[in-house]
C-alpha cells in the first residue's frame, strides 16, 4: 500500500467527495490561492475552481455563518479554520445555529457541514494558540466530534463526516500534517463513533486520541520490556463515544489510564472516568488515572512547554501506579 502524508489524506478525502457531489465545497482562510495554510487543499482550486474552493476574509463569524446558511439551500460545506483557536470568533454560528437547526426547525432543515482544522498545541505558539477544544464542542448536543491520530483514519473519517447530515467538528494537528501512513487509494469510509484498538494487551487499558496518543505508543513499547502488556484504544470519535470498546477492554485488563492533551477540569477523560465507574466499577482493580496538561494556559518557553504537555514518562508512571499500588 502507498504511504502518504496526513495533509494529503485530508486533501484526498475532500477532493474525492467534491468529485462525487457538486453540493460539497470548501471555504476558509488561504484554502485556495495558497493551497491551504498547511497545504491540505493543494491543487483543489485548480481542479474545482473559485466557486467551490473559496478564500475568505479573516472573519470566522462571517464565513461560518455563510456556510451554515448554505446548508439550508442544499449544500454540504467544509469550513477550514486555520486553527480551532480561531473558531472562538465564530462559535456562535457553530453552537447556536449549526448544532440546533434540525431540532429548532422540527426536522425541516438538516445541517450537513464539516468544520475542520487543527486543535491543541503545535510547539511554541503560546497560550492563545495552543488550546484543545474537543471537550468544549463534545459538550454540545447536535455536534459530532472527530479527532483522528493518523492519515488512514483521517481520510476514512473525513469522508464519513462530509456525507453525514449533521454538523461535524473534525480536529487535526499542525504537528501531524507531515506524518506519513499507509492509506489506500480510492473510496473507503470509517464509521463515526467507532473506536479502534491500536494495540492488544492484557494488563492495563490506555485510552487516548489525536496526536498525543503517540506518547502512549512510546510508553507501551518501554513497558513491554518490563513485562507489562498495554492495550491502547484510539477513540477516533469523541462524540458519539464508543463506550462499549472502552468497557470491554477494562473488563479484560481491570485497569484504566486515560491520556488526553487538554486541561484537567471537565474534559473527555472525566466523561470516560464516569462511564467506566458507573458501568464497570466491579471490574476495576485500581483507581482510574487520567493524564492531562498542566492546569494553566500553555507557556511559550520550550522548557516550560515540555513540562506542561503530557509525555510517555507520565504514561509509564501512571501505568505502574495502577499496576502496583
Amino acid at each position: 500500500m502507498r504511504t502518504i502524508q496526513f495533509r494529503e489524506a485530508v486533501c484526498e478525502a475532500m477532493s474525492e467527495e467534491m468529485r462525487k457531489d457538486e453540493s460539497v465545497f470548501l471555504m476558509g482562510e488561504e484554502v485556495a490561492e495558497y493551497n491551504g495554510a498547511y497545504k491540505a487543499s493543494k491543487g483543489m482550486l485548480d481542479e474545482f475552481g473559485a466557486k467551490r474552493v473559496i478564500d475568505t476574509p479573516i472573519a470566522e463569524l462571517g464565513f461560518a455563518g455563510i456556510a451554515v446558511g448554505s446548508t439550508m439551500t442544499g449544500n454540504r460545506p467544509i469550513v477550514e479554520f486555520m486553527t480551532f483557536n480561531f473558531s472562538l470568533v465564530g462559535i456562535d454560528q457553530i453552537i447556536n445555529n449549526a448544532a440546533k437547526i434540525r431540532q429548532m426547525s422540527g426536522g425541516q432543515f438538516k445541517c450537513p457541514i464539516v468544520f475542520r482544522g487543527p486543535t491543541a498545541s503545535a510547539g511554541q505558539l503560546a497560550a492563545t494558540h495552543s488550546q484543545a477544544f474537543e471537550s468544549w464542542y463534545a459538550n454540545t448536543p447536535g455536534l459530532k466530534v472527530i479527532v483522528p491520530s493518523n492519515g488512514y483514519d483521517a481520510k476514512g473519517l473525513l469522508k464519513s463526516a462530509i456525507r453525514d447530515d449533521d454538523p461535524v467538528i473534525f480536529m487535526e494537528s499542525e504537528q501531524m500534517y507531515g506524518d506519513k501512513a499507509e492509506v489506500p487509494e480510492g473510496d473507503y469510509v470509517i464509521p463515526i463513533g467507532v473506536a479502534d484498538i491500536k494495540r492488544q494487551g492484557t494488563d492495563v487499558t490506555i485510552v487516548s486520541f489525536g496526536k498525543i496518543i503517540k506518547e502512549a505508543y512510546k510508553a507501551a513499547d518501554d513497558l513491554e520490556k518490563e513485562g507489562i502488556s498495554c492495550e491502547i484504544i484510539d477513540l477516533r470519535t469523541v462524540r458519539p463515544m464508543d463506550h462499549d470498546a472502552i468497557l470491554n477492554s477494562v473488563k479484560k485488563t481491570n485497569r484504566l489510564v486515560i491520556l488526553e492533551e487538554a486541561w484537567p477540569f471537565g474534559n473527555v477523560a472525566t466523561e470516560i472516568t464516569y462511564q467506566v465507574q458507573s458501568q464497570a466499577f466491579d471490574y476495576l482493580d485500581a483507581p482510574i488515572i487520567k493524564i492531562n496538561t498542566a492546569d494553566t494556559p500553555a507557556p511559550f518557553s520550550p522548557v516550560l512547554l515540555a513540562e506542561w504537555l503530557p509525555n510517555s514518562e507520565d504514561v509509564k508512571k501512571a501505568v505502574k501506579k495502577v499496576m502496583y499500588t
